[in-house]
């Protein structure tokens, strides 16, 4: 059987990825997606903690969890697409264009 360990590291693995895309990436589809892979990372920990754990709380809070990342990949994902048909803005830099 597999300890505890190393979901864990995957976790953190996955976390350390996403968080590096996160903060490098110049595109906002990017960036939301690398923001989808920490949430995710921290739902492998949840769930490995909870089975191992015995109890079944972790998990309910990874059906929350992914519950939020879905709403806040639709929201950030429609407004992407509204900045990008109103002024053709394509990368984060570009954003302090939107100032008055």
């Amino acid at each position: 059987m597999i300890g505890l360990g190393p979901y864990v590291a995957l976790g953190a693995v996955l976390f350390a990825i996403g968080a590096y895309g996160a903060l490098t990436r110049h595109n906002p589809i990017a960036v939301l997606m690398c923001i989808e892979m920490m949430l995710n990372a921290a739902n492998i920990n949840f769930v490995a903690f909870s089975s191992f754990g015995g109890s079944i709380d972790g998990q309910i809070f990874v059906i929350f969890s992914l519950v939020v990342a879905a709403c806040e990949a639709a929201t950030g994902l429609a407004l992407v697409l509204g900045v990008y048909r109103n002024r053709d803005i394509q990368e984060i830099g570009d954003m302090h264009l939107l100032k008055w």
